[in-house]
């Protein structure tokens, strides 16, 4: 009710305004009219009385604008106005409205997205009830959030800081409804994990501690709300059902919120079950290892906690564990980080990644202003003649001022509107973006009213950022020597702020131009690299038997008879067995040890060793390359001596050299002595970017493992084989759930950070050439504007095209120059950090740098195109006639 007494007040003000303004300009021209009465009795001729008023009276438009202020309240009458007359100035020139909106929109735009992707993964905590009280626990010695459930149950009883502490891990199991079996993602949580989080189902219930009774004993599952309506058809009665998970009955109890998506931003889990039977959904149990860390551990400070005090209650719980079970990890200390992207193993990365984008983008929106301050200025000198008859005729420089400023904020609003519609349209497809087919992420990027908020306020800013630069030009007009010479002043040649600014920007563009090359040569030579296998016309199976119910013994039975079978398919030229390929979603390490330790204590280890189990046949299939020794046989099984294929870097650190390893012995954790058979070439198992790691490979009959994944070496195209795999698999089982696909296409999970960076890194390196390329073409624009008589003249006296040129472009070019130069010296420094993200990322390749040199020259020629055929056009005549 008072906001529509107030719009009703400023409406009455407004019409009774509009009355005053009627009787003041009525008041003026009656002053008028009584002089020029006055004048034609006096014995003047009528036309000629008049004009003795009008200058007997001066400046009527100088009084008018008086008058209107002495009358107060006349801001949004004055607001109307210049916004009705900025869109008729903006209209009459279409090509530099279009060129500025679209200017300011791809900042704009380009700030909106980068601010709603670290809104949406660092700023927003999670969608839980408390979640700024949120803690994860993480490993002090390697900062991993991996832990183990005896840690787990240990830190749970005995910690005093936390309120409540709940464990989880990801997996994958198969879901039987009765009519298919559905492979599926889902956590695997502790019986008080929603309780801790403070979660209500949407419908049914969820689980709770007092469900457990030992391992494999709470059959239950919690159903995601999309999963219970894409596979369920959101039908109420599904609750209470039995289902098949892994061939073994659950029930379900419950459906999750709408809007509770899990406790990881990137993965979008399809249901929930109880961590006491991870037996039956594994098919094995870690619940009893303490040196098996595979799951997060996460809770609520309690009220009045810092985290430093919580740091030193869990290392107090830490110095008990190394007491107690000194040869599990006599390292051990605990630190706190933020949930929701893995702790600061992914989060760390992800948080800085962000945080410099943010910092490039704000740099864009900066280079942005200043092109645009740069066109204005130029626009301001062009319309020279009108601002000075309008300061001639009385108006005030304020009242000028207030029309550019209009002008700048109606741009910047069509720039924020439009950006933001763009963002929009992007943020909502990043949002339901699936970058690893295989896995379910997600990337929760959706705008919300802080990103609106922040757009809003950037257009504004941006608006009066670039409205301020003509104010000089305004304030320190001469009107009658701009009618006289005809623009706002001659060109100076002492360097200004605006050409320090423009020399910025230009090294801005430099640095994102030679990272994205950077980012560029990396991802191509990522795809061309040798990864220690040949992806290329391989194709990967993958399953995992226990999801098909088979366990012990019938499990290696089972994969001898799928590589047999897949081996008799045309086209196949090898087949071998891995549990879990190198460069897949996941990865087992262990430490190992020298074969004369008795004490096989962390701190004694020679190596941590990516661990991988193989059938005979892999090390072909794969395109591996045997150095010395032998590959693995049938023979190598539970009743042979143990024995392992280790890698050059894996000899290098426990043997010292790579023929020192074959034929000895190391020991692994446990005690189990192991034999070197044969050293194959080093490779990538984790990350691209990693430094070469040690890696042993065990023979799958002496190590079993139901996670299997298949690799064919086609003959020809990969794609023509995938049918007889298909074929083959479901005549030996046809509930056997798995996935076929192209090494090359499986590569997406390691290739992904780089390709983000690529992508990235690129469209800020295009804003950044299009905002080089207006930035110069709007100093040189203004330069050959404010130097056009000049110009002119040197045309009659006969000057080369080079010599004007050179007169008209020259301090672009060289701003073109110093700006390109510092630029590419700043990206060699900044694409260092690349090298983190991007595989083999080479700033000094000479391709690279030629690339940059090319590029900003390129840009340069294409800016001066328009300004130099404006200048070389330039017509002595009709300048010297307009004098």
């Amino acid at each position: 009710m008072r906001l529509l007494n107030s719009l009703r007040s400023m409406m009455r003000k407004l019409f009774r305004r509009s009355r005053l303004n009627v009787e003041m300009e009525e008041e003026l021209r009656s002053h008028m009219q009584h002089r020029a009465d006055d004048l034609e009795r006096s014995g003047l001729a009528r036309a000629e009385a008049e004009r003795r008023a009008r200058v007997e009276f001066g400046g009527y438009e100088r009084y008018r604008q008086e008058s209107y202020e002495a009358g107060g309240s006349h801001f949004f009458e004055r607001l109307l106005q210049d916004v009705r007359f900025g869109v008729r100035v903006l209209a009459k020139s279409p090509g530099f409205t279009v060129t500025a909106v679209l200017t300011l929109a791809l900042a704009i735009g380009a700030n909106a997205v980068v601010f709603s992707m670290l809104n949406g993964l660092v700023l927003r905590p999670l969608n839980v009830p408390r979640a700024q009280s949120l803690a994860m626990i993480e490993r002090g010695s390697d900062s991993t959030p991996m832990q183990s459930y005896p840690d787990y149950l240990d830190l749970r009883e005995r910690n005093r800081s936390l309120d409540g502490l709940m464990a989880y891990q990801i997996t994958r199991a198969v879901l039987g409804t009765g009519r298919s079996a559905v492979p599926a993602w889902l956590y695997e949580a502790s019986g008080n994990y929603f309780d801790v989080l403070g979660i209500e189902p949407y419908i049914g219930r969820f689980f709770h501690t007092s469900d457990e009774h030992g391992e494999n004993s709470s059959p239950n599952v919690v159903l995601s709300y999309a999963y219970w309506v894409s596979h369920f058809s959101g039908d109420r009665n599904a609750i209470g059902r039995t289902v098949q998970l892994n061939k073994h009955p659950y029930v379900i109890l419950g459906v999750a919120p709408p809007e509770f998506l899990g406790t990881e931003l990137f993965f979008a889990p399809d249901f929930w079950v109880p961590l006491v039977d991870q037996e039956q959904v594994d098919g094995w149990s870690m619940l009893k290892s303490r040196s098996s860390r595979s799951m997060e551990l996460v809770g609520h400070l309690n009220a009045g906690v810092t985290p430093a005090q919580a740091t030193g209650d869990l290392n107090s719980v830490a110095a008990y564990l190394k007491k107690a079970y000194p040869k599990d990890d006599d390292r051990m200390s605990f630190k706190l980080a933020r949930p929701g992207l893995a702790g600061d193993m992914l989060g760390g990365p992800v948080r800085a990644f962000l945080a410099g984008l943010m910092a490039l983008a704000a740099l864009i929106l900066l280079a942005a202003c200043t092109n645009l301050g740069s066109l204005f200025a130029a626009r301001a000198a062009d319309r020279s003649k009108e601002i000075a008859l309008r300061l001639a005729l009385g108006s005030s420089r304020k009242r000028i001022l207030g029309q550019l400023f209009t002008e700048a904020v109606l741009v910047s609003l069509m720039g924020g509107g439009a950006g933001l519609l763009g963002s929009v349209i992007l943020l909502r497809w990043l949002s339901v973006w699936r970058p690893v087919s295989s896995f379910p992420t997600r990337v929760p990027v959706s705008p919300d009213v802080h990103v609106y908020a922040v757009a809003l306020l950037l257009a504004v800013a941006s608006g009066v950022l670039f409205g301020v630069v003509p104010v000089r030009q305004v304030l320190r007009a001469n009107p009658y020597e701009i009618v006289k010479a005809g623009s706002m002043g001659a060109a100076g040649r002492r360097l200004t702020v605006r050409d320090l600014l423009l020399a910025g920007q230009i090294a801005i563009c430099a640095v994102l131009v030679t990272s994205s090359l950077v980012a560029v040569q990396g991802l191509v030579r990522s795809l061309h690299s040798n990864f220690g296998f040949l992806p290329q016309d391989a194709v990967l199976v993958d399953t995992d038997l226990d999801m098909a119910g088979y366990s012990g013994e019938q499990v290696p039975i089972m994969q001898r008879r799928a590589i047999d079978a897949v081996a008799t398919i045309p086209g196949a030229a090898a087949v071998g067995l891995i549990d879990r390929p190198p460069l897949g979603l996941g990865f087992s390490t262990a430490d190992v040890f020298k074969e004369n330790v008795t004490d096989t204590k962390t701190s004694n280890a020679a190596a941590e060793a990516y661990r991988f189990r193989i059938s005979p046949g892999y090390f072909h299939a794969a395109g591996t390359t045997l150095l010395t020794g032998r590959t693995l046989t049938w023979h190598d099984d539970k009743n042979a001596p143990r024995v392992a294929v280790v890698n050059a870097e894996f000899a290098r650190k426990v043997f010292g050299s790579v023929k020192n390893a074959v034929g000895g012995y190391y020991k692994l954790a446990a005690g189990a002595r192991i034999q070197v058979v044969g050293i194959v070439e080093d490779g990538k198992y984790g990350k691209l970017t990693e430094e070469p790691q040690p890696a042993m490979f065990f023979p799958i009959l002496q190590e079993p493992s139901s996670e299997t994944t298949l690799v064919v070496r086609s003959t020809g195209d990969p794609q023509q084989v995938v049918t007889g795999l298909q074929n083959e698999l479901r005549k030996l089982d046809a509930g056997l759930p798995f996935t076929v696909a192209t090494w090359t296409k499986e590569l997406d999970s390691a290739l992904l950070a780089s390709r983000v960076a690529t992508v990235s890194l690129g469209v800020l390196g295009v804003l950044g050439a299009m905002l080089a390329v207006t930035g110069i073409f709007g100093m040189a624009a203004y330069s050959v504007s404010k130097r056009l008589r000049e110009l002119g003249i040197r045309i009659a006296l006969g000057a080369q095209r080079t010599e004007v040129l050179q007169a008209a472009l020259g301090r672009a070019f060289r701003l073109l120059t110093f700006g390109s130069m510092a630029g590419l010296v700043l990206g060699l420094a900044a694409t260092k950090v690349l090298s983190l993200i991007v595989y083999q990322a080479s700033p000094r390749d000479p391709l690279v740098l030629a690339g940059v040199v090319l590029i900003m020259l390129l840009l340069g020629l294409l800016a001066a195109w328009i300004p130099a055929q404006r200048a070389l056009a330039a017509d002595p005549l009709m300048l010297l006639r307009e004098e």
